[in-house]
């Protein structure tokens, strides 16, 4: 009976056993965190101290539900019914069915996705006639998510917190949004565990049930729940405390998305007396790599602590190359060539994995590869010239180069909002269709005729003057200039400005990364007839395909070779983290590293820049601060990565916090080299006016950096050459 232990090490079996009373299993990289979860499960039923209906499991994915269930399945010798397995969305869910009345709610309530939250949000505010071009759905809603993952209701919020939307209080617009919901019998997803926590806590009979109920918690991940996911978890664990939770506190990487470490970190307070196992015998990697990971990650301070070291005896291998490269051009050959050396000698191009810190670094690997032949694939995301900010400049492009190309002026006419409706749209169709002539020329002829009224006319006309003069700009100072001024004036910047999504930035990021490209390129027609054959170059049948994705998404995956490029200041740590974070921030940088590195099972290869371009204009960079806290037995540097150590370990050293490299150059703003230092310092207490982030307050200066309360964006840290005094 017991056969299904003798499969695990001492301490993955001491966390199976130690049933009773709360365990926490810190489950470093590939240590077997799921073999010690689905066993443990499995465990509590083959000794019968629970049914399965009293064991409570929770997971992050779906996906993870199913293995689980799985393995469980598979340990136990028959299906496993009746479980309360699932994510904490699934499951808060099933209870809140099973209480609707209690929320306000019947049985049968709707969940609604992403895009009826946000049309759902818009009749809110535009029923208080708000503009909803300036003071976005998408900004407003971040908001409200963030409230509701950390467990705040609309009379909850509190004051200090709240934050004026146009004329409106944010806090009054979520009650508003939230009785529509209550109105319409639904719920959106952040509404699933914040009102199941609710009942919880004001439900004393409810709560009593649940701790009848369930004997035993499980819960997975437990480093990325945030704090209305630790809440639920609590409240349910108060009655038994058998609540085992695994995770690793140095793979958390998801504060973006409010995922919080202090859970972890504070689980021996929360739960006195609590066992804690530490697993550190890695069956993944190889010695150099364990090391090389372990030395970075040992320079947080926010960590439980444990150190990995090799689980099998064949651990020896390869210490982790950090190699630097004059540009990022050179860094993308040596890729590939490395790619293509290992494909020759038997190696799989599905156990290679290109990892990068931001989504623009994907397009040079993307084009070296499309040039070579090389099949890829990107994941957890699009294809560079996919994504939809860059379909929309390109076909701003298009139009320029050529104004008859009907599609892409469709495309773009109304974006960003014009004021150009349906009404408008079917106008220019049919006047179109009328005169036999493309769609610009039509428009030209609408405009011209005073046929369309009011904000409709004046945008179309701003548009047709616009491209006008960006046509004129093109033959004076070329495509790349003619880019940059096009996407600027447009008011397609302003609008991802403007947007206070999670991936807003992003997008802003990868926009500049087009200018850069296009600066490759001699002509606008030579850039978009390469733009056309890598969009025709699609997938093939062929599963073997190097991977190239974030470091974010690759946590939880592993691969033979994993190739980690663009260890620069700025690049990563990123500086836009680190200048919003502070050294918070950074340790979760470095975390991120960590959780590359451990992706690599038998060669990991750490790569830099010297020269990276921004837009067509050269600058220099210098290695990451964490290719220096590597430890120098566990790695090989070559190349011109000596060089670049040491000219690193002679500069100045650099503030935690934010490291003034890329700030100086504004690397954080659109135009990185329009804006000189300010000879006029700005002192506390003033007002200004930031271009992306609106009205504000000076809260405290630091050199150079303003520490500022925005009206709506909150407490920023941003560069005085940024703003005027309001």
């Amino acid at each position: 009976m017991s056969a299904y232990l003798d499969r695990l090490n001492a301490a993955q079996r001491e966390a199976v056993e130690a049933t009773d009373g709360p365990v926490l299993v810190l489950a470093g990289a590939g240590t077997g965190k799921t073999r010690v979860l689905t066993t443990r499960f499995a465990h509590i039923l083959l000794t019968r101290r629970a049914f399965p209906s009293q064991i409570l499991a929770v997971t992050f994915t779906n996906k993870a539900a199913r293995e689980m269930r799985e393995r469980v399945a598979s340990l136990l010798g028959q299906p496993a019914e009746g479980l309360w397995l699932g994510t904490f969305h699934a499951l808060a869910a099933r209870m809140l069915r099973r209480h609707a009345e209690r929320v306000d709610r019947t049985s049968n309530f709707s969940i609604l996705d992403p895009d009826d939250q946000l049309r759902l949000l818009k009749q809110v505010m535009e029923a208080r006639r708000m503009d909803t071009r300036r003071f976005t759905p998408q900004g407003l809603m971040s908001t409200i998510q963030r409230w509701k993952d950390r467990a705040l209701l609309p009379d909850s919020v509190p004051g200090d917190q709240d934050i004026d939307w146009g004329a409106e209080s944010a806090r009054d617009l979520y009650a508003a949004y939230q009785d529509r919901l209550r109105a319409l019998n639904a719920m959106d997803f952040g509404d699933l565990l914040l009102l199941a926590t609710d009942l919880l806590k004001r439900d004393p009979e409810v709560l009593a049930d649940y701790h009848r109920r369930f004997r035993y918690i499980l819960v997975d991940e437990y480093q990325d729940t945030n704090l209305v996911q630790y809440y639920w978890l609590r409240l349910l664990a108060q009655a038994h405390k058998n609540i085992c939770c695994v995770g690793d506190d140095d793979q958390s990487i998801y504060s973006w998305r409010g995922a919080e470490i202090e859970n972890i970190l504070r689980f021996e307070t929360d739960f006195p007396g609590a066992k804690i196992v530490r697993l550190e015998a890695n069956y993944r990697s190889t010695a150099p790599i364990l090391a090389a990971a372990s030395g970075l990650i040992a320079h947080n301070e926010g960590r439980l602590g444990k150190t990995l070291h090799p689980g099998r005896n064949d651990a020896e291998g390869e210490r982790v190359e950090v190699l630097g490269f004059w540009d990022s051009d050179e860094e993308s050959r040596f890729v590939a060539g490395r790619i293509e050396a290992l494909r020759r000698d038997a190696h799989k191009l599905a156990e290679c994995a290109v990892l990068v810190r931001a989504g623009f670094q994907t397009r040079a690997f993307e084009e070296r590869f499309i040039a070579i032949g090389m099949p890829y694939r990107i994941v957890g995301g699009l294809r560079f010239y996919e994504r939809a900010e860059i379909r929309d400049a390109i076909a701003y492009l298009r139009v320029l180069a050529q104004p008859a190309d009907d599609l892409a002026f469709e495309r773009i006419v109304n974006v960003p909002k014009r004021g150009l409706g349906d009404t408008a749209l079917r106008t220019i169709h049919e006047r179109s269709r009328a005169d036999g002539v493309p769609l610009a020329e039509a428009a030209a002829r609408i405009a011209a005729a005073g046929t369309l009224r009011g904000r409709a006319r004046d945008g179309l006309r701003d548009l047709l003057a616009g491209f006008a003069a960006w046509r004129e700009t093109l033959r004076r100072d070329g495509h790349v200039t003619a880019l940059a001024t096009l996407l600027d004036e447009s008011g397609y910047v302003a609008m991802w400005q403007d947007q206070k999504s999670p991936d807003a930035a992003g997008r802003l990021e990868n926009l500049k990364e087009l200018v850069r490209a296009l600066a490759d390129f001699e002509t606008l027609e030579g850039f978009l007839d390469h733009v056309a054959l890598v969009m025709d170059n699609d997938n093939e049948a062929d599963d073997d395909k190097v991977f190239l994705m974030t470091l974010h998404a690759a946590k939880g995956l592993e691969f033979d070779t994993v190739f980690l490029p663009g260890w620069e200041e700025g690049v990563f740590p990123n500086q836009r983290s680190l200048d919003e974070g502070g050294a918070k921030s950074l340790e979760e940088e470095r975390r991120l590293a960590y959780v590359g590195i451990t992706r690599a099972r038998q060669r990991a290869i750490i790569s830099h820049c010297a020269n990276r371009r921004i837009y067509a204009n050269w600058q220099s960079s210098v290695p990451s601060r964490f290719i220096e806290e590597l430890p120098e037995d566990s790695i090989s540097v070559g190349g011109s990565a000596a060089l670049a150590r040491e000219q690193r370990l002679a500069a100045p050293p650099v503030f935690a916090a934010a490291t003034p490299l890329l700030a100086r150059r504004g690397a954080d703003e659109w135009n990185t080299q329009a804006r000189p230092p300010r000879a006029d310092k700005i002192a506390p207490g003033t007002r200004v006016f930031h271009q992306k982030f609106g009205y504000g307050i000076v809260l405290d200066t630091d050199d150079d950096r303003l520490d500022i309360e925005f009206d709506s964006a909150g407490e920023k840290r941003v560069l005085d050459r940024f703003v005027e005094r309001a």
